[in-house]
């Protein structure tokens, strides 16, 4: 049984990349979409598709590679069901310096750390990703 599901997503991607595979598939949620959809409009991953029906559904992620170089370099968990981790709107401001992307769970839904700057909201960091 996974005990954070957010966790083995983001393991799947990781080792995936590594492995040098062109997409990676795990089981579908709806923060798991969010995040893969998140991902995509960043431009770190090609594609999301979402395959299968009703309880056997599946997300599936077309990786993104330039000059056969993952577009990802760093892809890591901050927040963890044992050790919550959140950013207030000020700590928002002083992360990263446009180095990459913070993605953040707030009371206005899933967003980056670019959006929760401009929406002056904060909440549970839940990845970094550059």
């Amino acid at each position: 049984m996974i005990t954070d599901p957010i966790s083995d997503m983001l393991t799947r991607i990781r080792n995936a990349l590594m492995a040098g595979k062109s997409e990676v598939v795990f089981p579908f949620s709806k923060i798991k979409l969010t995040i893969a959809e998140i991902l995509k409009r960043e431009g770190f991953i090609s594609e999301v598709i979402t395959e299968g029906i009703s309880s056997k559904k599946n997300i599936k992620v077309i990786l993104k590679y330039k000059n056969n170089k993952p577009s990802i370099d760093s892809i890591r968990r901050i927040s963890k069901p044992g050790r919550r981790i959140y950013f207030d709107t000020r700590e928002i401001k002083q992360t990263m310096k446009d180095r990459g992307i913070f993605i953040l769970s707030t009371s206005m839904g899933v967003m980056t750390n670019k959006e929760a700057n401009k929406n002056n909201v904060g909440g549970e960091v839940l990845c970094e990703v550059y």
